[in-house]
């Protein structure tokens, strides 16, 4: 693909996949154990529009539980899409996740915590956000302290060997929970959920997400230089350590306030960039749009087929390993093309 072909490609391509997002999403708000027909669904957006409070059971479902969530599913699909973008461009590597610095396995640790001490749904989410950020906070601190080797190289292994221990410790509080309380909370939560998603926790993730997104829209050039290499990046004036530190931070900002509300979901932040990689280029400018786009459509279909497959509710990590397993093979047996 040519420079002056793949401008006019992705150029409609985004605004596409923006289309995408919204049909996915409102196609999503009238599937579900209670049925929503069209008529009712533009009735009652007529009524929200008018400003009259939701009445009939239809609005209740609508705007009280159906459409936070299918929002909560767009923003964490967009966020966990774009944190793995920039962690695959930062690390290089295409198998990085926004899991590598282990900030998932500490937000997993935090809401683990939360749960065996019988914490109020908020404190839980506060410890996984928490959690979250400390682990990828002593990852740093490990590559600051080991002075002498490749930075990027030590941050990752630091993320390995930390993600492991507070995978341990989660292990060790599975042990000791309540089997018949605790435990199947615990287990549900690792999982990945969206069920107890409420419209209060939207408002609490949405300014950490847009606090870690500006950066990297700001810097979304200087993004595409470190991509380059340390040496490359230099040469070009760019001062890669610090920019290296505002990336991370600002990913993991995003991955943390999100894997907050909706547990450790995988998958998404390693398969979905590879994908829009492949329709918009390696660009980090159009790259990264196309990628919380895409995540964002994903997620709410995730989500729907995981609450309308049966009477019990799949947990949604579970269904997106089982479309991404295999999908991520199908890329590495066609990756005749290399990764950038």
């Amino acid at each position: 693909m040519t420079g002056p072909r793949a401008a006019p490609q992705a150029s409609w391509i985004i605004p596409g996949l923006a289309v995408l997002a919204i049909a996915v999403a409102a196609a999503a708000l009238t599937v579900g154990a209670f049925p929503v027909t069209l008529e009712g669904f533009i009735r009652a957006v007529k009524n929200l529009w008018s400003g009259d409070l939701p009445q009939t059971s239809e609005e209740r479902v609508l705007f009280g539980i159906r459409g936070p969530r299918i929002l909560a599913g767009l923003i964490v699909g967009a966020a966990l899409a774009g944190a793995g973008v920039v962690y695959q461009g930062l690390f290089r590597n295409p198998l990085v996740s926004p899991d590598v610095l282990g900030v998932s396995a500490g937000a997993g640790l935090g809401a683990v915590i939360g749960i065996f001490l019988s914490l109020p749904v908020f404190a839980i989410q506060m410890l996984a956000f928490g959690g979250g950020l400390a682990t990828v906070g002593l990852v740093y601190l490990i590559a600051v302290a080991v002075r002498g080797r490749d930075p990027t190289l030590v941050l990752v292994l630091g993320g390995v060997v930390v993600g492991a221990l507070a995978g341990a410790a989660i292990s060790l509080l599975k042990i000791l929970a309540d089997p018949y309380d605790q435990l199947p909370a615990i287990t549900f939560w690792l999982l990945g959920s969206l069920a107890s998603v409420r419209g209060g926790d939207l408002w609490n993730v949405m300014p950490a997400v847009l606090i870690g997104l500006v950066p990297l829209v700001l810097l979304r050039w200087q993004i595409n230089v470190l991509s380059l290499g340390d040496e490359e990046a230099k040469s070009l004036g760019v001062e890669s350590g610090r920019l290296r530190v505002i990336v991370i931070a600002a990913a993991t900002l995003m991955t943390a306030s999100v894997v907050a509300i909706s547990g450790v979901i995988g998958w998404v932040g390693l398969v979905i960039p590879h994908i829009a990689r492949m329709l918009v280029g390696p660009n980090f400018e159009r790259l990264l749009p196309a990628a919380m786009l895409m995540g964002a459509s994903y997620l709410v279909l995730v989500d729907t087929l995981a609450r309308s497959l049966g009477r019990v509710e799949v947990p949604i990590g579970i269904l997106t390993a089982v479309v991404g397993a295999p999908f991520f093979l199908w890329l590495l047996w066609r990756g005749r093309h290399g990764w950038s």
